[in-house]
């Protein structure tokens, strides 16, 4: 037998390349607007609006809604069902986009493709015009940057964000709310830039590959993991046990050990 056609959602079918999972359950569309609270004048784009499932109840709250969406079949759909004079729309892959020209506190809100969601979140941690962002992504990544330092979630990804961002948990979401159902849990979260609160770090590149090395074999010691950055005495100089290992370092150690080696 042959495989099973995927099933149409609305007469369009999902494209396993652009990791399309259509949020379809009425229930958590609403919960997901409220929790963005959307007022008239904010600036907000949504990154892959897909069929509109939240797009539309977002347009019943603002002035104007900015979206990206790579595919083109669906972009077309929402040029045709929405005004342009509310509905700025652009064909485009958001890992390319530059989210700068969308202008001053800015606002992101995404189901973003599991596929694409850390180099994404890495993208928009560098935007300066970033007023918050509300995305939808895998549960175990949610997990993952809200994490503690000494859990088994915490890691590279934790770090990286929480040196920008203020994280949020807000709730979980079960495939059923998908079609097709993804075959893991989804889960949504906030990420509020510190602005004044985040330390400051004097090398941004060397910061990211110390961190990328200390996570790089979990089980190695700061001492064998850091050894092509930093000796054991340095690492002692920075107030750090050489036989720690990388997940016991909270995000300050990282940025305390990056700022003296730069």
């Amino acid at each position: 037998m042959g495989k099973a056609k995927p099933a149409a959602v609305r007469g369009h079918i999902a494209r396993k390349r652009f990791g399309q999972n259509f949020l379809v359950d009425r229930h958590y569309i609403d919960r997901i607007v409220a929790a963005i609270d959307p007022q008239r004048d904010d600036n907000i784009v949504e990154i892959g609006p897909g069929l509109g499932a939240l797009t539309g109840p977002l347009l019943e709250h603002v002035r104007r809604l900015a979206v990206i969406e790579i595919d083109r079949d669906l972009a077309a759909r929402l040029a045709r069902e929405f005004s342009p004079d509310r509905l700025l729309l652009f064909n485009a892959d958001a890992l390319e986009f530059d989210f700068a020209t969308l202008g001053a506190r800015l606002r992101v809100i995404g189901n973003l493709p599991y596929n694409i969601s850390s180099p994404l979140l890495f993208r928009l941690s560098r935007c300066d015009n970033l007023h918050d962002a509300t995305v939808m992504l895998q549960r175990e990544v949610v997990q993952r940057m809200a994490a503690a330092p000494a859990t088994r979630e915490y890691g590279r990804l934790t770090v990286m964000l929480q040196a920008r961002f203020r994280i949020e948990r807000l709730f979980s979401v079960p495939p059923g709310a998908f079609r097709p159902p993804p075959k893991v849990e989804s889960a949504l979260a906030r990420l509020l830039p510190l602005g004044a609160a985040r330390p400051h770090i004097v090398d941004e590149n060397l910061f990211a590959n110390i961190v990328a090395a200390a996570f790089e074999q979990r089980r190695k010691t700061l001492r064998n993991a850091l050894k092509g950055w930093v000796s054991p005495a340095g690492l002692e100089r920075a107030g750090l046990a050489p036989g720690a290992r990388g997940e016991t370092l909270a995000v300050g150690d990282f940025v305390h050990l990056a700022n003296l080696l730069a």
